[in-house]
């Protein structure tokens, strides 16, 4: 833990997870919480963002870990949400800090090497953020169990197993080598809907259905706004409390239900998660742009233009009648 007031030359980075059900509006009122911390800021919806208190420690004159636990009390005086907080030199250091601890609590690592280290090298590989189950299991098969058992491999041979630039990356991470800075400004056009399973979850079919009833509600809300996606963002928190997270372009923006569904269940095929106890799905459609600027696709295919006939249908059944009024019959209750 850090004890006294780092030095200006050196990076400090938070990363702030906000238990706040989900609720769009509160988290932007959050977001003006860490911006009177500090102006660099980068909104990560829907529930967390990355802040940069480099300047701010002088500013305060205080250590990292009490300008954290600042945040903490007035998030929880002015709004009564509880954060969770994770710190080091870098947004990878902060981010795996910030799953590693309970909910409400403050882990704030340390930039000397040897703390950072001592932080990395015992955690498991799947932690690291970048390698989802795929990719865990083909490093443990080859006796690669922890982070500093991945720091100590030749970058040739993480090149043979995962690819060039894969196995560069992982390297540099496994090392907490991350310069990504964080880029201020206003949280990003987007919209996100999260289904929190009732208890770890190992059914992929029940994980599947789950993605039919975000992709629906995403859909909905994109078609209601006139909005098309141009991208779309999964991430699946474990029972373990690590997470991986997958962002695809679409080919074409869209706010079509079926067209969303497709593209986040391939994402969910390369995660190839199989037996994965799952605990939450998020899904986020991103690069949003009005959908009159979208071009569609053409398809000599008239089931493509019935469904979207059928879309537009239910679409002002459930804007009369209410949200459940029509939904897919792959969601309809199961006896």
């Amino acid at each position: 833990m850090s004890a006294a007031v780092a030095p200006s030359s050196e990076r400090v980075i938070l990363r702030i997870h906000f238990h706040h059900a989900g609720d769009e509006e509160l988290y932007h009122q959050l977001l003006t919480v860490i911006d009177g911390i500090s102006p660099r800021w980068q909104a990560l919806p829907p529930s967390a963002a990355d802040l940069d208190i480099t300047g701010a420690l002088k500013y305060f004159d205080r250590s990292p870990h009490d300008l954290a636990q600042v945040l903490a009390l007035r998030t929880a005086a002015l709004y009564g949400t509880q954060v969770t907080i994770g710190g080091g030199n870098s947004r990878l250091l902060a981010a795996m800090a910030a799953d590693a601890t309970p909910p409400g609590g403050i882990t704030i690592v340390d930039a000397a090497p040897e703390a950072v280290a001592g932080f990395l090298r015992p955690r498991p590989v799947h932690v690291l953020p970048g390698i989802g189950p795929a990719t865990a299991n083909l490093l443990t098969r080859h006796g690669l169990h922890t982070i500093g058992a991945l720091a100590d491999t030749p970058l040739l041979t993480l090149q043979r197993l995962l690819g060039k630039a894969t196995g560069r990356e992982i390297a540099a991470r496994a090392n907490g080598h991350d310069p990504r800075p964080v880029i201020p400004g206003a949280a990003p056009a987007s919209v996100s809907a999260r289904h929190d399973f009732p208890r770890d979850e190992l059914d992929p079919i029940r994980h599947r259905r789950a993605l039919i009833g975000l992709t629906e509600q995403i859909g909905a809300e994109l078609r209601g706004t006139r909005e098309a996606a141009g991208a779309l963002t999964l991430t699946v928190r474990y029972a373990d409390r690590s997470h991986t997270s997958r962002t695809r372009t679409l080919p074409e923006a869209t706010s079509h239900s079926a067209a969303l569904a497709e593209a986040a269940h391939r994402i969910y095929d390369s995660l190839g998660l199989q037996r994965a106890r799952v605990r939450t799905i998020t899904l986020k459609a991103s690069s949003l742009r009005p959908a009159a600027s979208a071009h569609h696709q053409l398809a000599l295919d008239a089931s493509d233009d019935k469904a979207r006939r059928i879309e537009q249908a239910a679409d002002a059944a459930r804007a009369r009648f209410g949200p459940d009024a029509v939904f897919p019959a792959s969601l309809a209750p199961t006896p």
